[in-house]
């Protein structure tokens, strides 16, 4: 039976340290504040010039040389970013182009801090159809060009970093891989997290200066009703990884979610009745990193020891849409 593994992972950050710090001037705001309501530290952000594409490039090098393959080898792209350089095209698209690939299939998903397993989700479909043996997957975003740097701004502006992770998928018809993926949407919440424009309703699309002053923009989130969901959707997730491959928390070496924050890690934690040894967190180094998260996570959880050969691990996730999502692997 042929199953999806991961044979390769990297990941890319900005070389430009931002510490709690340096933001009590530009949002009025100071260490302690953050710490305390986030668990961040510091976060990378991007220089003038540098996107997306320039940080899944180097992460997808990383990771297709800890697999041992080559462009050639590459049968499709997918990424999950919600800041692709341009508009569009996307950013897989610009992998292709950069890395010299092949012509083959190559695309952006657009759900948020969900986008990596939900991409993992579509590989594996692929993989397991036999229509692809190899897959680079990427989930990447910069946000901090789109983030309000201002006291107006502050409650979200101080949450999120930039950086890249990509994962090369393949065939196997061993024992390990992915096990299973869960995914889940709830539109309705969609307002409570979201950047309206630019957009296809709008005249221009919403590039004026009426719009642009009202702050449509920027990235906008109802951080109560992120928070409220969140601590009730990622554990309900985890449980149903856990239920469809017959494993418990027991079995688990590393739940590695997305790290939107470190209270509502904490809280998951504490309603799945787990020590938060056993939820893996890097916020307090990147910030809130969206689609990158889970693989920067994995690939520091891997080089810490926290899982190996023969492990299970939970990936989970939630974030804009309201999109929500989860993986059973066994290493």
């Amino acid at each position: 039976m042929i199953k999806t593994t991961i044979t390769g992972m990297g990941f890319s950050v900005p070389d430009q340290i931002i510490k709690n710090e340096d933001l009590e001037e530009m949002m009025n705001t100071n260490d302690e504040w953050i710490r305390t309501r986030s668990g961040i530290e510091e976060r990378r952000w991007v220089i003038e010039g540098e996107g997306a594409s320039d940080l899944s490039l180097l992460a997808s090098e990383k990771a297709m040389s800890q697999a041992g393959v080559t462009t050639d080898d590459i049968d499709m792209i997918i990424v999950g970013t919600v800041s692709s350089d341009y508009y569009f095209p996307g950013v897989a698209v610009q992998l292709q182009e950069r890395m010299g690939m092949q012509t083959i299939g190559a695309f952006d998903i657009r759900v948020g801090c969900a986008a990596f397993i939900y991409g993992l989700s579509i590989a594996d479909q692929y993989i397991k159809s036999g229509q692809c043996k190899t897959i680079l997957l990427v989930g990447t975003d910069v946000l901090s060009s789109i983030l309000e740097k201002s006291p107006a701004g502050r409650d979200v502006g101080v949450l999120f970093g930039d950086g890249a992770g990509a994962v090369i998928l393949q065939q196997t018809e061993n024992d390990s891989g992915i096990l299973s993926t869960h995914l889940h949407s709830e539109g309705k919440y969609m307002r409570a997290l979201w950047v309206e424009i630019p957009g296809s309703k709008f005249k221009d699309r919403g590039i004026r200066d009426e719009l642009l002053e009202q702050r449509r923009h920027r990235l906008m989130m109802n951080g109560r009703e992120v928070f409220k969901h969140a601590v009730r959707r990622f554990p309900e997730v985890i449980q149903e990884a856990l239920d469809e491959n017959n494993l418990t928390l027991d079995d688990i070496a590393q739940v590695i979610p997305h790290q939107a924050n470190q209270r509502i890690t904490e809280a998951v934690a504490k309603r799945m009745g787990v020590s938060l040894d056993l939820v893996y967190s890097n916020i307090h180094r990147y910030g809130n990193t969206t689609a990158a998260t889970i693989p920067i996570a994995m690939c520091e959880a891997f080089e810490e020891g926290k899982f190996s050969t023969g492990d299970h691990i939970i990936l989970a996730a939630f974030g804009s849409g309201f999109s929500w999502a989860s993986a059973a692997i066994k290493w």
